[in-house]
């Protein structure tokens, strides 16, 4: 069996990285969206992207995953905290896959000067929660009923993880 290699991601993945996280779009709540984007989301995904930190999964030539790390605020004021965006498909889940990549994002954070990471995250999606608490990420907001999907509201749990103290 080939081995997982986390690499960054290139244009050429394109297609996976959308097919990804249209699937999160469609089956449950850690994608926001109710409707698929379209493949200009890659695009999006590299222009919100901090310092080019956006990582792909691969196991032999398929993507698994993909993550990146992009600015809390495009102001110098918050220059040392970054958001993570990472989905794992679920296939591919609980093999610690999710853990080397959030080091991965992590280590490049800490390399900018990054204090803190941020992650957003729907009350509705618990597999997430968990996961970060497990990584040392503590509840810091929450703000009630702002989102819906699928005819259900839900909170969005801010988290947030010390990398290093200035």
């Amino acid at each position: 069996m080939q081995e997982y290699v986390i690499r960054k991601a290139m244009d050429g993945d394109r297609e996976q990285v959308v097919d990804i996280f249209n699937h999160f779009v469609q089956n449950g709540f850690a994608a926001y969206p109710e409707r698929k984007a379209d493949y200009q989301l890659f695009d999006f995904l590299k222009g919100i992207c901090r310092e080019g930190i956006f990582y792909v999964i691969e196991r032999g030539g398929k993507l698994a995953g993909f993550g990146l790390l992009r600015h809390h605020q495009r102001s110098d004021a918050f220059n040392r905290s970054s958001e993570l965006t990472y989905f794992i498909l679920p296939e591919h889940q609980r093999m610690g896959l999710g853990t080397r990549l959030l080091k991965v994002l992590a280590a490049d954070a800490a390399g900018l000067g990054v204090e803190t990471l941020l992650a957003n995250i729907s009350s509705l999606n618990e597999q997430s929660l968990k996961f970060h608490r497990k990584q040392g990420f503590k509840e810091c907001g929450r703000f009630v009923r702002v989102g819906s999907k699928f005819g259900r509201d839900f909170n969005v749990i801010w988290m947030q993880k010390f990398i290093s103290r200035g």
